[in-house]
């Protein structure tokens, strides 16, 4: 089974209360914070539903010890707390998909960049 990294781009403030708990279930609390979860149907559809606050794709084995290295907690939680990336995000911005130039969706191989611009 793969595992998806998932990374909340936008802030939390003025967001439905669904979309808001939603975000708590997969431990996305602060702004650039990034979790780890099982690619799962379950998760899929919760990924489905906040796709317009996070961005997520497959996560290679080599960028997960890379981050587990350098931005590890002393807990066994699946999270860690990024830095904004070096560069900055897509040229669109943070409010378009991922398919439209911008940062949020489904990004599938590319969240290994992303990620390694944020550690």
């Amino acid at each position: 089974m793969s595992k998806i990294a998932v990374i909340l781009v936008r802030g939390l403030v003025g967001i439905r209360h669904d979309i808001k708990e939603t975000l708590f279930y997969l431990n996305l609390r602060k702004k650039h914070a990034c979790a780890i979860i099982e690619d799962t149907q379950v998760t899929r559809g919760m990924l489905q539903k906040v796709q317009d606050y996070v961005t997520f794709g497959e996560v290679s084995d080599d960028v997960l010890k890379e981050l587990a290295a350098k931005r590890r907690k002393d807990d066994n939680k699946e999270v860690y707390f990024l830095a904004p990336p070096k560069g900055g995000f897509e040229r669109k911005g943070i409010k378009k998909s991922f398919v439209n130039g911008g940062a949020l969706g489904d990004r599938k191989e590319a969240i290994n960049l992303l990620l390694t611009k944020m550690m």
